[in-house]
């Protein structure tokens, strides 16, 4: 899926407000569609919130008052998005690679797989309902155990890409309490981060591991400002 243009890539250091951020995601994706931009992969971070996809279900959203909930044109259901969950909203145009959506979904899947592996982690992808990346953490003797460590959720505007994965660094695991994430309600997975799987990565250590895997996926990243 990789084109010989970079593709530009953006990294906002500062808390951005949801609202504010699929404003500027579809000014650009607009931008794209009309040939005056570029493609663009944006990393950032959002204030503590709720994010409903398109197949959200009420019943999943565990508690209606404990964070901002807001609706998204993103495929999926609930997800919680805040302050150490590394955000990379995806701006890729289909028409110039591949009309091909699962095969970017895999894709997305594959750059926090690597991510993960240059960590020494093994990241695994699950068919079915479970999209995402998953780490098992079974034990010998004991019951089948894994966790989520990234979700994916996207959209495509005339083939052109909106939204795209959180990957959990060291956010607030506790924020997941108040949804059904992702709606996977089975006891026997849950949510995790490079955190709490022992790992002291710092969020900087895994953008530099992230933009690596995204080039390997998509082609080169040329450095840019970010839309706010």
């Amino acid at each position: 899926m990789k084109l010989n243009d970079p593709i530009e890539w953006a990294v906002s250091d500062e808390l951005i407000p949801y609202e504010d951020a699929v404003a500027a995601m579809e000014a650009r994706v607009q931008a794209i569609n009309a040939g005056e931009a570029g493609e663009l992969i944006w990393f950032l971070q959002h204030p503590p919130l709720f994010t409903a996809g398109t197949s959200a279900k009420p019943g999943d959203l565990l508690m209606p008052d404990m964070l901002p909930v807001y609706e998204t044109g993103r495929g999926g259901q609930f997800t919680y998005h805040g302050p150490g969950q590394r955000i990379a909203y995806v701006m890729l145009d289909l028409k110039k690679r591949e009309r091909d959506v699962r095969k970017f979904v895999c894709a997305l899947e594959r750059v926090i797989i690597d991510t993960l592996a240059s960590f020494n982690i093994k990241g695994e992808a699950r068919d079915g309902d479970r999209i995402g990346v998953w780490v098992d953490r079974s034990v010998p003797g004991g019951m089948e155990r894994e966790d989520k460590i990234a979700a994916l959720g996207i959209r495509l505007k005339k083939w052109v890409s909106m939204h795209g994965l959180s990957f959990n660094v060291e956010p607030d695991l506790t924020h997941f309490s108040g949804i059904t994430p992702c709606g996977v309600s089975d006891p026997r997975y849950g949510v995790t981060s490079l955190v709490d799987l022992g790992y002291p990565v710092s969020m900087d250590d895994a953008d530099i591991a992230m933009r690596e895997a995204f080039e390997t996926q998509f082609g080169p990243l040329e450095p840019t400002k970010a839309p706010i």
